[in-house]
């Protein structure tokens, strides 16, 4: 995976702009054909009718900085303090719309951020997506493109967008200014900010994209090792793993700290070239006006104006030059974000490839015809050839030796794995339910744990509460503080009470099928007893990895599976461990 990061990060370097802002295409278009298309547009085009008034505010300002500043040169205060009446009647008016537009811009940030947002939540959790790649690993850090690369991408899209647009009416609004004061200065100008953004694209372009990439990655991967560390404290603590968990981290931070070094060099020369560039622009303009000034052919006024001109249109032709840094690092995360686009994609052309893949359909009762369970990378078989089926009302037992493949199978059955040849024949998803030995604590109050995962299902407390007193929990609610009440669930409460917990749902839901994948590890004889027993009088079908006797009694058949992608199918009454 570390040598697939190092050739991500070569082929961004490698590639430069072109690449970059072809993804970039790819992931805003979207947005702009969609539903939401015409408030999108209609803000976008109120923001730069905004951006209109601000640059015909500025053309209006640098005239009365000229005007007064030649009328106090010439000692006329009539001339002075009426442009300085105007410049303030100027402000008033501008005030507002400058603010006015940095709230409609960030406005239509907001809502493109939300569309976007959703539209890779949807993909991300489409045919279990997320699962896939968190197991692959072929992207890093998931969660971090979803939640910063998604807004960083819309918030400076707008930005460089609105700078650009806005150097565009800069450059036609003083273009002209410049002209009727110095054509030498128009001429200088044009060759300055060509030299300026040659150089800065050519010595500093693909560099500084590279770096930004591998800055962002690496301080996500620095991130998420402390995320771990938060949600497995306890089992560190057991260990007593400070030493091995704290290596780990200073190795990730030490990672982005190396790079940063890297990228601050870079920004160093960069900055170095970028103020020079910038500071001789106080000087060159004056200098190549002064002896106009000197002769009496330019008013002082009019200078400053020259030269406040000047300014505005080397800013508005050096842009890149300018903002190149932001620039850089706004072309690494879109690269993050196209990578991951691209990499959905993949997964979903792939999904319609059925060839080398267990075939899943849907049907009244769990079958497996001829079934070959592969491991994802196909590196070995775990079953061989399986045909079995768990009639309604008839549960069947997996056993076997650790490694042989009884968790992948049930993998297989939720349709997690499929690599191999086969069907499986089962019930939708809403009636089959699966219960692994961790049970999945969400987050929210007691209620949301029990009606899980029906987001809006109606119970009454009534049921609830007798819920928890059929799974051998009656005062878990009231030592909680009730069925509202929101903590971490999964650690407030041991991993008995939450295997418990877990079957409750079942109990509620009643699903025609459930697989239990030693779901009762925690539990003493007593407790499991009842939990089955209460399963027992439901409809629902359990299929049950275990290696407790005890259980036998309540499933007809026992499959084992001996090892080498071997099986045997028993009678649950005849079978012995």
């Amino acid at each position: 995976m570390a040598l697939e990061r190092h050739r991500e990060a070569a082929r961004v370097n490698r590639n430069g702009g072109h690449h970059v802002w072809r993804r970039f295409a790819v992931i805003a278009r979207p947005y702009w054909l969609s539903g939401e298309k015409w408030k999108a547009r209609g803000l976008l085009a109120l923001a730069v009718l905004l951006l209109l008034g601000q640059t015909g505010f500025n053309v209006l300002l640098n005239e009365q900085t000229g005007e007064f500043t030649s009328a106090l040169a010439a000692r006329d205060a009539d001339r002075f303090w009426l442009s300085i009446r105007q410049c303030v009647a100027i402000v008033i008016v501008a005030v507002p719309i400058y603010a006015f537009y940095y709230y409609v811009r960030d406005t239509l940030g907001i809502f493109w951020r939300r569309w976007l947002t959703n539209r890779f939540l949807d993909r991300y959790f489409t045919d279990r997506a997320y699962y896939e790649l968190n197991a692959s690993g072929a992207i890093d850090n998931p969660d971090q493109r979803i939640s910063e690369d998604i807004n960083a991408f819309t918030q400076q899209s707008l930005y460089f967008l609105m700078i650009a647009l806005g150097a565009v009416i800069q450059l036609a609004a003083f273009i002209g200014v410049l002209w009727s004061i110095s054509k030498a200065l128009v001429y200088f100008l044009v060759v300055y900010a060509i030299f300026g953004t040659v150089v800065t694209m050519l010595v500093f372009g693909r560099v500084m994209i590279g770096i930004n990439f591998l800055q962002l990655r690496r301080e996500a991967d620095f991130r998420f090792s402390l995320v771990r560390i938060r949600e497995h404290a306890e089992a560190i603590a057991l260990h007593r793993g400070e030493e091995q968990e704290s290596f780990q981290a200073r190795r990730f931070f030490d990672a982005a700290f190396v790079n940063y070094r890297k990228l601050l060099r870079v920004q160093l020369n960069l900055n170095l070239f970028q103020y020079a560039y910038s500071f001789l622009t106080i000087v060159l303009p004056s200098a190549i006006i002064a002896e106009q000034v000197l002769s009496g052919e330019l008013e002082v006024g009019r200078a400053v104006q020259a030269a406040g001109a000047f300014a505005a249109v080397l800013s508005a032709v050096a842009v890149i030059v300018d903002h190149f840094e932001g620039l850089s690092r706004f072309a690494a995360g879109i690269d993050r974000l196209g990578t991951f686009s691209k990499t959905l994609a993949a997964r979903e052309a792939a999904g319609a490839d059925a060839t080398g893949r267990i075939e899943s359909v849907w049907g009244p009762q769990l079958a497996l015809e001829h079934v070959t369970l592969q491991t994802p990378g196909r590196e070995r078989v775990l079953i061989a050839d399986l045909s079995v089926s768990a009639e309604p009302g008839k549960g069947m037992m997996i056993v076997g030796d650790s490694g042989g493949g009884k968790s992948s199978l049930l993998r297989a059955i939720a349709g997690l794995w499929n690599a191999g040849s086969g069907r499986i024949v089962r019930p939708g998803p809403e009636e089959m339910m699966f219960l692994p030995q961790q049970p999945y604590m969400v987050l929210g109050n007691l209620r949301s744990q029990l009606i899980y995962p029906d987001r809006t299902r109606q119970v009454s407390d009534q049921e609830l509460w007798r819920l928890l007193g059929r799974v051998n929990l009656p005062d878990l609610a009231e030592r909680f503080g009730g069925l509202d009440a929101e903590l971490d669930w999964g650690k407030v409460l041991s991993i008995g009470e939450q295997q418990r917990l877990a079957f409750a749902r079942v109990l509620l839901h009643r699903p025609r099928y459930v697989m239990l994948d030693e779901a009762t590890s925690a539990l003493d004889v007593g407790n499991e007893e009842i939990l089955y027993r209460e399963l027992a009088t439901t409809s629902t079908t359990p299929v049950s990895v275990s290696h407790h006797a005890s259980l036998l009694r309540f499933h007809d058949q026992v499959l084992e599976l001996t090892g080498s992608g071997n099986w045997r199918l028993h009678r649950a009454a005849d079978y012995r461990f």
